[in-house]
C-alpha cells in the first residue's frame, strides 16, 4: 500500500475513534446514505479486477467515509510466503472520501456508486456493523481469491446488516470463473497465461457467487428488498476509458516466436531444456497444491502438461538410455493427448495449444531419435 494512503487512512481511524468507543457507532441523522462504491479496472496486477468500497455520508454529522476491505500491509514477516500460503491477513480501513476519489481520479479509473435504499435503521445498523469491524478482531480477514475478497467481504457485511441473503449474484450462473476472469487479463498476455497455468479445477467451477466489483454492480441493479430496488441507478462520479498497455514482449507474438524456435531449431539441448522448465514448473504446481491453501490452486490437471516426469525423460536422455527415453517421450505423449482432450471445453484452451503442439512436436522428435531401428532383411 501506499504511504500516503496509509497515513490518510490511520488519521481517518485516529478521527473516527474520537467519536466512536467501544465499538458504538454515532446515530446517523435522516439524511444519512451508504452506498456501495464500484472502482474501474488498472494496469497494476492489484487492480486488474477493480474494487469496491462502501460510502457513509452524512452531512450532520460531518462524515463521509470509505470503508474499504482491500488493505493489506507490504511489511508483514514472510509476506510473499504468506501471499502463496494464502493466510496472508488482509484488512478493513477507511479514508475520508475526497481523498478516494482523488486517489482514483489520479490512477485514471472510473468511480461508480450505488446508494443503498434501505431505511435508516438498516443503515444504522450497517453503520455499527462496519465499525465494529473497524474497531475488532473482525478488522482482519484471511483473503480467499475467490471467497473472500473485498468485494465478497462487502456482499457479507450488507446482507448480515439487513437480516438476509438479499444480495446474490444475478443473471449467468452457468459461466464458469474461468471464463469470467479471463476477459480481465487484455493487455497482459503473460498475466492470463500465467493464472490459466496456475489454477487448477475449482475454476472451472460454474461461477455461483458474486466475486468481482463489476459482478456486485450489475447484481445491485437488479436486486429487491422489501418490495423495491435495493440500490438507486448508479451515478458516475468520475469515468476514464482504459488504457489497454502496449508492449514488445508482454504479448502473444513473443510466445508465439519462442515455441516456434523450440519446434524448428531441431536442438537436442534446447528441445531437454524445453522439456526441464516444464518439469520444474509441474513439481512447483504440486508443491503449491499441497502447501498452499488457496483451493483456486489445488487439483491442478495442468499437471498433465508441465509433467515432473519430464525430469525423467531429460535424465535418460542425458545418460543416452534411448529405451527409456523411448519410453518416456510415449508416455508423455500420451499424458499430452489425455491433456488436450480435458482442455478441450475450456476457456484456456487456445492460449494453451501451442504449448501442446509444441510439447507434441518435441515428444514425437524426441521418440524418433531414440526408436531402436528396426531391421531390414533384404
Amino acid at each position: 500500500m501506499k504511504k500516503s494512503i496509509f497515513k490518510k487512512a490511520l488519521f481517518t481511524l485516529l478521527f473516527l475513534s474520537s467519536f466512536i468507543g467501544f465499538c458504538q457507532s454515532l446515530p446517523l441523522s435522516k439524511d444519512a446514505t451508504i452506498s456501495v462504491l464500484t472502482c474501474g479496472l488498472g494496469n497494476e496486477t492489484y487492480s486488474y479486477f477493480g474494487h469496491t468500497a462502501i460510502r457513509v455520508s452524512d452531512p450532520a454529522n460531518n462524515i463521509d467515509i470509505v470503508y474499504n476491505y482491500g488493505a493489506f500491509d507490504f511489511r508483514t514477516p514472510n509476506f510473499v510466503a504468506k501471499f502463496a500460503k494464502g493466510d496472508l491477513q488482509y484488512f478493513i480501513i477507511t479514508h475520508p472520501f475526497p481523498d478516494f476519489i482523488a486517489e482514483y481520479n489520479e490512477e485514471k479509473r472510473s468511480v461508480y456508486e450505488q446508494e443503498l435504499q434501505i431505511p435508516l435503521a438498516s443503515k444504522q445498523l450497517l453503520f455499527d456493523n462496519l465499525n465494529k469491524a473497524l474497531f475488532s478482531e473482525e478488522r482482519y480477514y484471511t483473503y480467499k481469491f475467490i471467497d473472500r475478497n473485498c468485494t465478497s467481504m462487502v456482499v457479507e457485511v450488507i446482507n448480515k446488516s439487513l437480516n438476509g441473503n438479499v444480495i446474490t449474484k444475478k443473471g449467468d450462473t452457468e459461466t464458469s470463473y474461468r471464463s469470467i476472469l479471463f476477459p480481465y487479463f487484455d493487455g497482459h498476455f503473460y498475466d492470463q497465461l500465467g493464472t490459466s497455468i496456475i489454477f487448477g479445477t475449482k475454476v472451472d467451477q460454474s461461477g455461483t457467487q458474486i466475486f468481482l466489483p463489476f459482478e456486485l454492480k450489475d447484481s445491485l441493479e437488479k436486486t429487491k428488498f422489501q418490495n423495491q430496488s435495493l440500490v438507486s441507478p448508479s451515478i458516475t462520479l468520475i469515468e476514464f476509458a482504459k488504457e489497454t498497455p502496449k508492449s514488445w514482449w508482454n504479448n502473444i507474438y513473443s510466445y508465439i516466436i519462442v515455441l516456434l524456435l523450440v519446434v524448428f531449431a531441431k536442438n537436442r539441448i534446447l528441445d531437454k531444456i524445453y522439456f526441464t522448465i516444464l518439469g520444474l514448473m509441474g513439481i512447483f504446481f504440486i508443491v503449491m497444491g499441497f502447501y498452499s491453501f488457496h483451493q483456486e490452486l489445488a487439483m491442478n490437471y495442468n499437471v498433465f502438461l508441465f509433467s515432473p516426469l519430464l525430469l525423467f525423460l531429460v535424465l535418460f536422455s542425458i545418460l543416452k538410455n534411448k529405451k527409456w527415453t523411448y519410453r518416456f517421450s510415449l508416455i508423455h505423449f500420451v499424458f499430452l493427448l489425455v491433456y488436450f482432450l480435458f482442455l478441450i471445453n475450456k476457456a484456456h484452451f487456445f492460449i494453451m495449444l501451442p504449448l501442446i503442439i509444441t510439447s507434441g512436436v518435441v515428444l514425437v522428435r524426441t521418440a524418433i531419435r531414440n526408436k531402436k531401428p528396426i531391421p531390414i532383411i533384404i
